[in-house]
């Protein structure tokens, strides 16, 4: 058993090239256009984009960063690369007009070394260094991994005229966030065969669902927001004020 446990935890420990894919190409139409699109607007005074790409950065689990931008700001993209002094980011490619575009443009800039590819959304602007670990760790061991929240409330699942039909068991209730990781090959496969279909998807995992991947949720808890709506702003930031302070308290 022990001899088992070594084997599985020096597959897990292996590392793999890895490469993020940073989505930035949608408009954010709940969110509103005043200080421009979601992700460039600024979380306790850096953009919300940049704070997802240094998460990457700062992960020694990833190898090179591809960003997915609107055409008409790969420019300001191009330029926090450079005030940010961001090293791993390799390409910035125009969007599509959907997310699922966007996300196989970008898997099609990736070098040819990738083994793993993580998509994530750069509205989701708290991940952490420790949530892109272990969600790496877990698509290195199953193949393909997705950070999640667990649901707390009671969920209830309603007909076609809002009112209950059932009531779902909230320990199997999940909301998936990003990153999604899945190992490169497996991912290129998905995605063929779901724009083959016809299939749309919103996010990454559903793709792997149309083949029959079996994808590992891991508990991110719950300050993994995406920035959808201006109160979500206020929000991120109490967030990151609060790390900080717990941070200083630390040290």
């Amino acid at each position: 058993m022990n001899l088992i446990r070594s084997v599985l935890s020096g597959a897990v420990l292996q590392k793999h090239y890895t490469s993020a894919v940073i989505l930035a190409a949608g408009i954010g139409s709940r969110f509103g256009s005043e200080g421009g699109t979601k992700q460039h607007v600024h979380v306790c005074g850096i953009p919300a984009l940049v704070r997802s790409i240094t998460a990457f950065e700062k992960s020694p689990r990833i190898n090179e960063i591809v960003v997915v931008s609107r055409c008409d700001e790969i420019d300001t993209v191009k330029g926090y690369i450079e005030e940010y002094g961001l090293k791993k980011v390799s390409a910035v490619v125009e969007g599509g007009d959907t997310r699922q575009e966007s996300s196989m443009k970008g898997a099609a800039a990736v070098s040819d070394k990738c083994k793993f590819i993580a998509i994530h959304d750069a509205a989701r602007c708290l991940v952490t260094e420790e949530i892109i670990e272990n969600t790496v760790v877990a698509a290195f061991r199953y193949g393909a991994a997705a950070a999640a929240e667990r649901v707390v409330d009671t969920v209830k699942i309603a007909n076609d005229r809002g009112f209950i039909a059932s009531t779902e068991d909230r320990e199997r209730v999940w909301l998936v966030k990003t990153p999604q990781i899945f190992k490169f090959s497996v991912y290129e496969t998905a995605a063929a065969i779901t724009k083959r279909d016809g299939i749309e998807v919103t996010d990454d995992c559903m793709m792997a669902e149309h083949v029959g991947l079996r994808v590992k949720l891991v508990d991110c808890g719950h300050d993994n927001i995406k920035l959808t709506t201006r109160d979500d702003l206020s929000l991120a930031e109490f967030i990151i004020t609060k790390r900080e302070k717990e941070e200083a308290k630390d040290q």
